[in-house]
């Protein structure tokens, strides 16, 4: 729209150019009315660029209700005006490099303490398409400075005072996003803006403090450390307890057995005498011809004098 808007304006100055010159005064008239037309036609027509989307001012009835996707759109001519609201993923960086911008440097807050604590931050958002005319009703265009900006540096300043120094720069900077988001999502949805994320870049506490928190951090370590070596002390002497008392019980389950084991056979041998002549002929050497006879006598018989007795042939 915007070539058609210029042709109209060298059409006018063409004309009025002509009416100056006698004889061609029709032809300067119908120029002019040729760019003026040319003029209204080109106010008529609107385009709404990819990613944005169009907000409606009617100057009878005001913002209107509806947004205007991407594309061509027809307004009335000095009826309606169109303002464009980029809907695309945006992001504001407060930060100690952005310091010269008014209202984009560093958030300075203070701990659960009272200590001074340096924040950047970066917040990615975009805006809801269908509320655009709410938005642009209830805060207008410059949205991002007069309500996103400040909300940031409320919400970030309210949840670092729930944290201790010490915290922030370790254990707990997860917890402090975390609840940056969860403040600062609910206060934006009100004025219909999606909080996509919250990124800290960098948190800073004064250099005394940090040495401090650090020769404490230190000296936690290596308490941990040694109780670690203690606890593995003590594991191993429970360990070569368990040993023992193993070795004990075994040695016990050992000795109740042989007992047990010669319990029974004292009672064999009760039972069954024959077992003892068997158990000494056995420990006999090999050279000594004796036999055991199974009588009722219960003797043993000496081979050498039976020979001995015995007539020689």
């Amino acid at each position: 729209m915007g070539i058609l808007l210029i042709v109209a304006l060298v059409a006018v100055v063409l004309g009025i150019g002509l009416l100056a010159q006698p004889g061609r005064r029709s032809l300067g008239t119908a120029l002019i009315l040729t760019g003026l037309l040319l003029g209204v036609v080109s106010r008529s027509f609107v385009v709404v660029p990819a990613g944005h989307v169009g907000v409606v001012f009617n100057v009878f009835s005001g913002v209107q209700p509806d947004a205007l996707d991407e594309g061509l759109h027809f307004i009335l001519p000095l009826v309606q005006e169109v303002v464009l609201y980029d809907a695309r993923l945006q992001e504001v960086t407060l930060s100690k490099s952005n310091a010269r911008r008014v209202g984009f440097g560093p958030i300075q807050a203070r701990s659960k303490e009272g200590l001074d604590i340096g924040v950047d931050v970066t917040v990615q958002y975009r805006i809801e398409k269908a509320r655009a005319p709410l938005l642009h009703k209830e805060v207008g265009p410059a949205y991002r400075e007069t309500m996103i900006v400040p909300q940031i540096r409320s919400k970030v300043r309210d949840a670092v005072g729930l944290f201790n120094a010490a915290e922030l720069i370790s254990t707990r900077r997860g917890d402090l996003e975390r609840s940056v988001t969860t403040a600062l999502r609910e206060a934006l949805a009100q004025k219909h803006i999606i909080l996509e994320s919250v990124l800290l870049r960098e948190i800073r506490i004064p250099d005394t403090v940090a040495r401090v928190i650090e020769e404490k951090q230190t000296a936690e370590q290596q308490v941990q450390i040694e109780e670690n070596r203690r606890r593995q002390a003590e594991i191993a002497a429970q360990r070569r307890v368990i040993e023992a008392q193993a070795e004990r019980d075994a040695a016990i389950l050992k000795a109740e057995g042989e007992a047990k084991a010669l319990e029974l056979r004292g009672e064999a041998l009760k039972r069954y005498p024959q077992v003892i002549q068997l158990t000494v002929a056995e420990k006999l050497a090999p050279n000594i011809k004796t036999i055991m006879l199974p009588t009722d006598g219960n003797f043993l018989l000496d081979l050498r004098k039976l020979e001995e007795a015995a007539p020689s042939r």
